[in-house]
């Protein structure tokens, strides 16, 4: 009987162990040095926004001043004349016939002194004998009333009667010396009035 020689199996080859990996290496971060002399970043803010500006309207030229003309010679005459004559409407009115004068003198001063000169004393003048008059015999018959109380008023009644009639004849005499003074201013004369004339001119004139 025959015998079958067995073989051996071949023995399996071995794994190779794994090959552990390496280690990495682990660098440390760096740190930078800043120099002392190199200052700190500040932050800078965005500026608020600007208001668009209004604009401005020009400025118009100034006008270079210009003294007032003078009055021609006719129209000195006739402004003159109306001042004297202003004294009628003191029988309309009562007491128009200065605030005309006064108006006259105000508005043409400075371009006559012709026509300053007439209508100043022709407000004054009805000023003291229109209106005079009048406060003379309202404060006569006061001071008549007022002794009245005792002989002496009684005794002064007769002379206020008369007294009043004369005073009375002031506006009168005032009207009439304005109308005289109008004719003269018209035909270009210096025409002043008793007592004021002068103290007018000497206001004007700064004497």
């Amino acid at each position: 009987m025959s015998t079958k020689k067995t073989t051996p199996p071949e023995a399996a080859p071995k794994k190779a162990a794994p090959k552990k990996a390496a280690p990495k290496k682990v660098t440390p971060p760096v740190e930078l040095a800043v120099p002392a002399s190199i200052a700190p970043v500040e932050t800078v803010t965005a500026p608020a926004p600007v208001a668009p500006l209004t604009p401005v309207p020009p400025v118009p030229p100034q006008m270079p001043y210009t003294s007032p003309q003078p009055m021609a010679p006719g129209d000195e005459r006739t402004w003159s004349m109306l001042a004297h004559l202003s004294t009628l409407l003191n029988l309309v009115t009562g007491f128009g016939g200065p605030i005309v004068a006064l108006i006259i003198y105000m508005v043409y001063k400075d371009r006559s002194r012709f026509v300053a000169y007439h209508a100043l004393q022709a407000m004054v003048f009805q000023l003291i004998w229109w209106f005079g008059g009048g406060v003379l015999i309202g404060l006569m018959w006061a001071i008549v009333g007022a002794l009245s109380a005792i002989v002496i008023g009684i005794v002064l009644i007769p002379v206020a009667a008369v007294v009043t009639p004369l005073l009375a004849l002031l506006p009168i005499g005032a009207l009439i010396y304005g109308i005289v003074g109008a004719l003269q201013t018209s035909q270009g004369q210096d025409f002043k009035y008793w007592l004021v004339g002068d103290w007018v001119r000497g206001t004007l004139t700064g004497a």
